[in-house]
């Protein structure tokens, strides 16, 4: 009976099996899939087309739905391949040309995506808007910009279009007119996911990262696997501390579109935010070679070998990024330190030197070219060094100097007026001569020339703030960050208004980044020092306390803070040990001591206490606050 029962179940479960599903209607699989193309749905209407052309293999709408679902969805491979098929059954070249420029695109080809547009009728929408974005993609961004512009005068209705000139304004900095564009874009296609990712990323970049969340979730309630907003609202979610839900989009990525790049990259992250760098070298090995571009994952990829011992494969992922990126500190500093540890002194200080002579180098850059002179052999240069890193940085943020002439930066510029990347190079070069009135008028033509581009304002804000005219300052600082409000614009406005005597203004810039950015370890940093000083002890506590897991126990002013606020806590004992720690690392800073000594005096160490009240007032004679803790711990 029981063989019998189970050969029941066998046969039942073989004819559920083998029995044919039911027919599709290819009529209704298409007017499906075009509904759902029409609504956003582009996950549903690819699903819908697969249907209809299952059932009818020569359907040519069907393939040409298809290639453009896949162009929506951004896989520019797949697109490219049904548009093959689509030829096969008869689809005209020329028709198909706009669809193939769009998917080279897609795939970085972007003359590629230019010699296909070329192929096409003249009133191919898709393929101007494809050739407009390559010839961006290629440098010339304000072409691309006059193209979709004369296009749009006389399709002022082309929804697509007026995204694509978002995405093209963006790309060159012009944040103002990207917003503008893609406004127009998303009324005239209120229901797209493509238009409402683009606002996505502009809110995120002009207002912040939880600003941005509810524009990628409206997106994606059109489209649950949208892979374009999955990618983004994923690395927005990690870059908002919310690393359970970043971990879940970017398993929906992965769903959407398996074994994406972009997906296992981001996983690669959270794996080595948690510490696990073998999960997060296998996940980069996954992603391959499609994000060997991306400038975040060779950082990381580099990050990731130099923890496990492997320099010189660090060092060949950062080199080329740090040419493309000079001013990436972070960046500098790694490839130097990864450099001194492979024996490549001179490639170090090559590296290190512009970082190290200027006011305000950290301690451990410092300390990395000490050692880099003293591998050499040059004690007194490594001396020189140490000495300074020992005294910690006693200078304000500066900006790089040029090492062009003015006369050679301005050359530059007229050969290529249009890019006004030349111009920064002219302020640049202006002010390291010592023309500040110079650089300034140049800042202000800048601006007048691109008043929607926050690098404008930036430059004039620099320029101002050189010439101690911060009130001026912070209001191009302000209109910067009215364009994009990111971490070096919040910075530059903050110091701005704390040097015109506007603390509260400073404050309240500070409040609304971190409402926006609330992982940011930079504003966190400025929050605790603040709580530490207006003696607010238990919130400076648990502020700092936090950055410090973060960022470790290497940072001499963040111990310092954590001392003065233990101290005035009542927790002598936890503050004698951050000072004796901050001390350890900056024994020559006037900051550093004045903490010890509190500390000191606040576990009973009176005599301790002095004489580090004593040293901290003859490094920094004219501080208020030093001399006022000193003459408390003294009297």
């Amino acid at each position: 009976m029981a063989v019998a029962v189970l050969l029941t179940v066998a046969l039942a479960a073989a004819t559920f099996v083998l029995r044919a599903g039911p027919r599709v209607d290819p009529a209704r699989a298409l007017a499906d899939a075009r509904t759902a193309y029409r609504i956003g749905n582009y996950s549903a209407a690819r699903n819908h087309a697969l249907a209809t052309l299952a059932a009818a293999p020569s359907s040519r709408a069907a393939m040409l739905l298809l290639a453009r679902v896949y162009l929506k969805l951004g896989d520019g491979v797949a697109a490219e391949g049904a548009a093959s098929r689509a030829r096969d059954i008869g689809v005209p070249v020329t028709a198909l040309a706009g669809l193939r420029a769009r998917a080279r695109l897609l795939q970085s080809d972007y003359q590629g995506a230019i010699d296909a547009a070329a192929r096409a009728a003249p009133a191919d929408g898709e393929a101007l808007r494809a050739r407009a974005r390559a010839v961006a993609m290629q440098g010339d961004a304000a072409t691309a910009r006059a193209m979709l512009e004369d296009w749009l005068s006389a399709h002022p209705r082309d929804a697509a279009g007026w995204t694509d000139l978002g995405r093209v304004s963006l790309t060159a900095g012009d944040v103002a007119d990207a917003a503008r564009a893609a406004a127009r874009g998303a009324s005239l296609a209120p229901g797209d996911p493509e238009a409402l990712t683009l606002q996505a990323e502009l809110v995120r970049a002009r207002y912040g990262l939880v600003a941005a969340l509810p524009w990628f979730e409206a997106a994606l309630r059109r489209d649950a696997y949208y892979h374009p907003a999955l990618i983004e609202y994923a690395a927005t979610l990690g870059d908002a501390g919310r690393y359970a839900d970043m971990l879940a989009a970017s398993r929906r990525a992965l769903a959407a579109r398996p074994g994406s790049p972009q997906a296992l990259y981001l996983q690669a992250v959270l794996a080595a935010r948690a510490g696990r760098l073998d999960l997060a070298r296998e996940l980069l090995t996954r992603a391959g070679p499609q994000i060997a571009d991306l400038p975040g994952a060779a950082l990381l990829g580099g990050v990731v070998d130099a923890a496990r011992g492997r320099d010189e494969r660090a060092i060949d992922g950062w080199d080329a990024l740090a040419d493309a990126q000079p001013m990436n500190v972070d960046l500098v500093t790694l490839l130097g330190a990864a450099l001194l540890r492979s024996g490549d002194t001179q490639g170090a200080l090559d590296r290190l030197r512009p970082l190290a002579l200027r006011d305000d180098a950290d301690a451990y850059t410092l300390t990395l070219v000490a050692r880099a002179f003293e591998a050499q052999g040059d004690r007194i240069a490594a001396a020189r060094f140490l000495d300074r890193a020992a005294a910690g940085a006693q200078g304000a943020a500066a900006t790089f100097a040029s090492d062009d002439g003015v006369g050679a930066a301005l050359a530059d510029a007229r050969d290529d007026p249009g890019d006004p990347n030349y111009l920064l190079g002219v302020i640049r070069a202006q002010a390291t001569a010592g023309d500040r009135a110079g650089a300034i008028a140049t800042a202000r033509r800048l601006v007048l020339a691109g008043p929607g581009a926050p690098a404008a304002q930036l430059a004039l804000g620099d320029t101002l703030t050189a010439t101690e005219r911060y009130g001026e300052a912070a209001q191009a600082f302000e209109r910067a960050a009215n364009l994009a409000f990111d971490a070096p614009t919040m910075l530059r406005l903050v110091d701005a208004w704390g040097r015109a005597g506007r603390p509260q203004a400073a404050a309240a810039t500070l409040s609304l980044y971190l409402r926006q950015n609330p992982q940011s370890m930079t504003a966190l940093r400025i929050l605790g020092h603040w709580q530490v000083l207006a003696g607010a002890a238990d919130a400076a506590i648990e502020t700092l306390e936090g950055v410090r897991r973060t960022l470790g126990n290497r940072d001499a002013v963040l111990l310092a803070d954590l001392a003065t606020a233990y101290a005035a806590g009542d927790d002598g004992a936890v503050a004698r040990r951050y000072g004796r720690a901050a001390y350890a690392l900056a024994p020559m800073s006037a900051a550093v001591c004045d903490a010890y000594a509190v500390a000191l005096a606040a576990d009973g160490d009176l005599d301790g206490a002095r004489q580090l009240a004593v040293k901290a007032v003859r490094l920094a004679p004219g501080d208020p606050r030093i001399a006022a803790h000193a003459a408390a711990i003294l009297r």
